[in-house]
């Protein structure tokens, strides 16, 4: 396993962490442990887990994700020697059910009520990186491409939660903060706020990035290398698609696109972005690489990225997923590669 610093932190995670948003509606609380089990056996030290899991996010399964890993660690009594990361949720219509049906927001009394909960339902007294699951504002992110200003938005002010989270660290709660599914000005603008302010330096920033999925690097890849910045990439495989099991319209049985009813489908694997998805398959196949570990690699290789989060249904993709880590892309496969993003760019978001 290789590793690399947490944003500015002495904190060294391993490149390759292990997601955890199937644990509980896909997966057993067995299979959850099977796969943990086997990722620490290959040094895998980086746990990356939410609130608001499993997905598809329900009130019946809210949280069960958290509650699984608890009692694993539980029973492993192996805590210190892993880093542990959480989200707590924000703003939206279909997640009323959180924290017992109270206005969910960013402000100070819903982050509390949130940490309190995961810490109960992880079994410890502290997270070692404690995210914001999306930004509080109405802005773009979930696969919205363009920027279309609500004046009459009134978010929770970016001060108010940094504040919040100040008071967590000095209880010690949580060591460090993170962000998830920000924008560039976004990232920029809590990084300001540290600087002027002293509240929290935000260490990290957990977004998408795939083959199919390059958007990142158009501002927040220098953030992240000039900053400090560390990005923890999620859907590397853009939900599976990269594997080349969804090519032709196919939904293989027990898949992710299966299991969900299709929920997904038309943001990661729509009818334009076949072309590039086949394309990138059949490179990897044309240099004996499995498609998954290419894609990967890819991912594990740029500058900007810290951690790749991966997230498995089964042993034997889990396996394949944390192999990627011994793949190093060729010059020219490297070359292949921006060959086909120069013609197919971005096709998801």
């Amino acid at each position: 396993m290789k590793y690399r610093k947490l944003g500015t932190t002495d904190i060294d995670v391993s490149v390759i962490c292990l997601g955890s948003m199937n644990w509980g509606e896909q997966n057993t609380e067995k299979d959850a442990h099977e796969q943990l089990n086997y990722a620490i056996s290959q040094d895998i030290n980086f746990i990356d887990t939410a609130e608001s899991y499993p997905v598809p996010p329900n009130a019946k399964s809210q949280g069960r994700t958290e509650k699984y890993i608890g009692n694993w660690l539980k029973k492993r009594k192996n805590r210190k020697d892993l880093i542990i990361a959480s989200k707590v949720a924000s703003r939206s219509e279909t997640n009323f059910y959180i924290r017992g049906g109270k206005t969910v927001c960013l402000d100070r009394k819903n982050i509390r009520y949130a940490i309190d909960q995961s810490l109960k339902r992880l079994q410890t007294d502290y997270i070692d990186l404690y995210q914001l699951h999306w930004p509080d504002r109405k802005t773009n992110f979930f696969g919205e491409r363009a920027y279309e200003h609500v004046r009459e938005d009134k978010p929770i002010p970016l001060e108010e939660t940094l504040y919040a989270l100040k008071e967590l660290i000095k209880e010690g709660k949580i060591r460090y903060i993170g962000l998830s599914n920000e924008t560039a000005w976004g990232a920029m603008e809590f990084l300001r706020l540290h600087k002027q302010n002293g509240l929290p330096r935000v260490q990290s920033i957990q977004n998408p990035y795939s083959l199919i999925m390059r958007e990142y690097e158009t501002a927040l890849a220098e953030i992240s290398i000039r900053e400090k910045l560390s990005l923890l990439v999620y859907s590397p495989l853009a939900h599976g698609v990269l594997t080349g099991k969804y090519l032709g319209g196919k939904i293989p049985k027990g898949s992710r696109f299966d299991y969900s009813h299709g929920r997904n489908v038309q943001r990661y694997n729509p009818p334009h972005a076949q072309p590039a998805i086949g394309a990138y398959v059949n490179l990897a196949k044309k240099h004996g690489l499995e498609p998954a570990q290419m894609a990967l690699a890819f991912v594990n290789s740029r500058e900007f990225v810290t951690s790749n989060i991966i997230g498995a249904t089964s042993m034997e993709q889990l396996k394949t997923d944390i192999g990627s880590i011994d793949i190093k892309l060729s010059k020219e496969v490297i070359k292949e590669i921006e060959k086909i993003h120069l013609t197919y760019p971005n096709p998801i978001t």
